[in-house]
């Protein structure tokens, strides 16, 4: 998973502008990051289409912001620069919650 450096909105939707894109807002001191964390190569593997994208949270505060990202870890899906979806909420996610999110993008 590549890691996204710090940017802003207008640059960051320029930069994802050509494909699929699957932001994962995480921190190092999040505990329900670190929970997910070990399943995000299998979830990468199944779903190829996407380029998935780390952003630190606490590096892309002003991002976070921008995007109204309250809760961490938090999934964001781009398509061509266009949000198409997002699965962000506080609580704790599943591999299976988060599979399931992204199988509803097909729809």
């Amino acid at each position: 998973m590549k890691d996204l450096q710090k940017t802003d909105l207008k640059t960051m939707t320029n930069d994802i502008s050509d494909g699929k894109y699957m932001l994962f807002f995480t921190a190092d001191w999040c505990p329900d990051c670190r929970f997910i964390k070990p399943a995000m190569p299998q979830i990468e593997n199944e779903y190829s289409d996407y380029t998935f994208l780390k952003v630190d949270r606490d590096e892309n505060i002003d991002l976070a912001g921008e995007m109204n990202i309250m809760g961490i870890p938090s999934f964001v899906a781009y398509d061509h620069g266009k949000e198409i979806g997002r699965f962000s909420n506080p609580d704790r996610k599943t591999k299976q919650e988060v599979e399931k999110f992204i199988d509803s993008l097909k729809k």
